[in-house]
């Protein structure tokens, strides 16, 4: 654990933002919370990942709203995960005493009560000397436009209502309505061994259930603890990087909704990648360009239960739009994602704007096609079954892409603007087919083995005539073109060509010297999506540099690389979606599922480069 100092007013309104990477993620497979090191909690979506906030703190200071349990002194703040759980543990330190604050959200089997719908619990544990804190529970539903109505319900605590929504806190400290009535606010002073407790529970169209603390709240805490080792005890990987590996594994299955097996990108909106510029995104969805890779993790690890959920998702969303897919879809598998500006939020350090729902939903990316078919494949080569309506999906897919992948498109990167020839759109046409005559060979999909054969061979054509650049000696992002593109390193990654080929090692070579920078590596070339500020590197293209050395038999390098992109993650193991070259800062959407996915394929990709299998 690292220790951070903090001056006893740092919490006040109106300060600073904390670095992103200053957060860490707390969440119950249905919605997730961020907590600062200052034991603020400053993100929280309700009732799932991509609804509306009650705190937003982390995108406005003075309107968002929080839940703050910190240090009335000057401290120090120390924290760490409890081993194989997501249950954060902040030790907050001044000169009269020290406490551990535990956070999580419940999960497990604790049956002897009636269960809100979402809970957080916070314990507060004296454990040197005494300590006074302060305690504000700030909630701005709805992205801090709607008011709620705090009132007293004596023994059972606090409600705050607004519509048909309603959240209960409860706790055996005492506490009051602040003078503005937006508040419940209170100090509580704690010595070694005393524990406090607080929960929120939420409740949408329903009766309001108050957790019971004390021993109950112990229990859960306890449950929840025994329910994330035991899954976390089911990941197969045992190489040398295995405490990464499993905090990745945790970090996906936290942003994975348990309700549908959908994976979300990230459970935040608008953290920009480049600090006061216009590159804000709400990334609370399901991409499916991010679905071959994701399968192949959960598939790698052992977990099959996920990626059969996952595949079932994947599946069932697109139903409505078969056999044209969506490049994006919410948690329930929604497709009508409008993009809207929340004006009034001033955005992370004022990044404005701040933004809910994703204009790139509209968009046409043929490169999807590739990534569900081929996420199906990996998900039958580790011993799943399709059924028969899944394996007509499929074909459906396949068709597709015969009638359209000679058609542009906006690219993996969802470049606003024209559509383009890009090389990788074309690469993951070819995965497409490719993959369905794997199953078609493997008596999985039936489909016309002569017709998708010969659509396959014409695609690589088309690739090496048109996406291979003698003059640059790379494949280049455009057909015909002559910039580069990280993506393309995933030709190697997902067996278009093998890593060690000599085009192959060339494109990588190209790749380094033009988009690397300290180890690490951007996605694009400046300019290439029409934006005036720079973005960082992204995470989990250098990843995807790793997975190229180690398939191609370059151990150390590749050891060396994977060793260096660790260094990146912040104290508690967590990657945001990019990386600030010059600081080594967090940027962008935090935590971000595709890092970790790279972090774990990469992992996998050294160990069974060095002992052949990491299972």
């Amino acid at each position: 654990m690292h220790d951070v100092a903090f001056r006893d007013d740092l919490s006040a309104v109106g300060h600073i933002d904390p670095e992103i990477g200053d957060y860490g993620i707390i969440g119950d497979c249905r919605t997730a919370a961020l907590v600062s090191r200052a034991g603020s909690i400053d993100w929280l979506c309700l009732p799932h990942f991509s609804g509306p906030s009650i705190f937003a703190a982390l995108l406005d200071q003075n309107r968002g709203g929080r839940f703050v349990i910190e240090p009335t002194q000057e401290f120090q703040s120390s924290r760490r995960y409890l081993p194989e759980t997501p249950v954060l543990e902040t030790t907050l330190r001044t000169a009269s005493g020290a406490v551990r604050l535990t956070d999580l959200m419940p999960i497990g089997d604790v049956a002897d009560h009636l269960a809100p719908t979402r809970e957080i619990l916070r314990i507060v544990e004296g454990i040197d000397g005494e300590m006074t804190v302060n305690v504000r529970f700030e909630p701005r539903p709805d992205y801090g436009r709607q008011k709620v109505r705090i009132r007293s319900r004596g023994a059972l605590g606090w409600s705050c209502a607004w519509g048909d929504e309603l959240c209960l806190l409860s706790s055996d400290a005492r506490l009051e309505v602040a003078p503005d009535e937006a508040a419940i606010i209170g100090q509580v002073r704690i010595r070694a061994g005393e524990h406090v407790y607080f929960s929120l529970a939420y409740t949408k169209g329903d009766i309001g259930v108050v957790a019971p603390l004390g021993e109950h709240a112990q229990a859960r805490l306890e449950a929840t603890v025994q329910w994330w080792r035991n899954w976390t005890c089911r990941c197969t990987y045992e190489g040398p990087y295995k405490e990464a590996v499993q905090r990745s594994a945790i970090t996906l299955k936290l942003m994975t909704f348990a309700l549908s097996g959908a994976v979300v990108a990230a459970p935040t909106t608008s953290l920009p990648e480049a600090i006061g510029a216009d590159r804000n995104w709400d990334y609370r969805y399901c991409w499916l360009r991010d679905a071959a890779l994701t399968m192949r993790a959960f598939t790698g690890l052992g977990y099959q239960d996920e990626a059969g959920s996952f595949l079932q998702w994947l599946l069932q969303a697109t139903r409505l739009t078969w056999p044209k897919l969506q490049i994006m879809y919410d948690v329930y598998g929604r497709t009508n994602l409008v993009e809207k500006e929340l004006a009034h939020l001033s955005g992370y350090r004022r990044s404005r704007r701040v933004r809910v729902g994703n204009g790139a939903h509209t968009q046409i990316q043929l490169d999807v096609y590739g990534e569900v078919v081929s996420a199906a494949y990996h998900f039958v080569s580790s011993g799943g079954r399709l059924q028969a309506d899944e394996q007509k999906l499929l074909a459906g897919f396949g068709e597709m892409v015969c009638k359209h992948w000679g058609e542009p498109d906006q690219g993996i990167w969802e470049i606003r603007g024209a559509k383009r020839h890009y090389t990788f759109s074309k690469v993951m046409c070819w995965a497409a087919l490719d993959s369905l005559i794997k199953l078609h060979e493997q008596g999985c999909v039936r489909i016309d083995l002569e017709r998708l054969q010969l659509e396959r061979d014409t695609i690589a054509q088309a690739i090496e005539a048109r996406g291979f650049s003698e003059a640059l000696d790379s494949y280049v992002a455009e057909f015909d073109g002559d910039r580069l593109d990280a993506a393309l390193l995933l030709m190697g990654c997902l067996g278009y060509k093998d890593p060690g080929d000599a085009h192959m090692r060339a494109t990588f070579d190209r790749i380094r010297e033009r988009l690397g920078c300290d180890g690490l590596l951007y996605r694009y070339e400046q300019g290439t999506d029409g934006m005036a500020a720079p973005e960082g590197a992204f995470g989990i293209c250098s990843f995807w540099a790793v997975d190229n050395l180690a398939k191609r038999g370059d151990l150390t390098d590749a050891r060396e690389a994977f060793e260096h992109i660790l260094s990146f993650a912040n104290d508690l193991g967590l990657y945001a979606e990019e990386i600030d070259v010059v600081t080594g800062k967090a940027l962008g959407n935090f935590p971000q599922a595709f890092t970790h996915v790279g972090l774990i394929n990469a992992a996998m990709a050294l160990a069974d480069a060095q002992w052949g299998s990491c299972r």
